[in-house]
């Protein structure tokens, strides 16, 4: 593995030792299936660096954004299903490059029992993705669209450090459950309040945006 992934910070010299050992650093560009709907799930995915995106797909086959993972992060659902041996019922995909530490099925049961500092990771990991999807269920019930926009945006530019948003009128319409024409015209009265520019596949979020 790749000596320059630092984990130090939260688990034991043990424990690093044998995800240097039995972990397996990958590398993925964007767009990338890390995941896919119907697919055994043989490892867990720890972000080293980039970001992942995972999806959920309903019964008629719209996709809708579940949450972000970034640096030091992991996929709880790819946990669960790793440990059930059930087929994921999740999409994830590399949003621009990507690099994780694919953690083998076989080990994750084991280092719980073994390191109390796995064991606080994937409790924490646990309870941060349920509350990312608390907010997801609460936003759809309770917020208009055109916050859910500026929410989304937001949380782009603060996974990728950036204001200018790399993304398509149509990813975002579809990660939103909705339709092109709506966001295109939301993001058009963005842009007309001096919020935003509007490039193409790209978006330039001002420095009043946050206001």
């Amino acid at each position: 593995m790749d000596e320059s992934v630092n984990l130090a910070f939260q688990f034991e010299p043990a424990l690093i030792e044998e995800i240097e050992a039995f972990g397996e650093l990958r590398s993925f560009k964007d767009g990338e299936l890390i995941m896919d709907y119907g697919k055994y799930i043989r490892m867990m995915p720890l972000v080293v660096k980039g970001t992942l995106k995972v999806l959920k797909k309903d019964d008629n086959g719209n996709e809708i954004l579940l949450y972000y993972l970034s640096s030091s992060e992991t996929c709880s659902m790819a946990y669960s299903c790793c440990l059930e041996e059930k087929k994921s019922v999740v999409k994830a995909i590399a949003e621009g490059d990507l690099q994780i530490i694919a953690i083998p099925h076989n080990k994750l049961d084991e280092w719980l029992c073994k390191y109390p500092s796995w064991k606080n990771y994937i409790m924490r990991s646990f309870n941060e993705r349920f509350s990312e999807l608390l907010k997801s269920i609460e936003s759809i019930a309770f917020h208009k669209l055109d916050d859910r926009l500026i929410a989304y945006l937001k949380e782009k530019k603060r996974l990728s450090g950036s204001s200018l948003v790399k993304a398509s009128h149509y990813q975002i319409a579809d990660e939103l459950a909705t339709s092109r024409v709506v966001i295109s015209r939301l993001l058009k009265i963005l842009e007309n309040n001096g919020k935003i520019l509007l490039y193409r596949n790209e978006i330039k979020l001002l420095q009043g945006f946050d206001a």
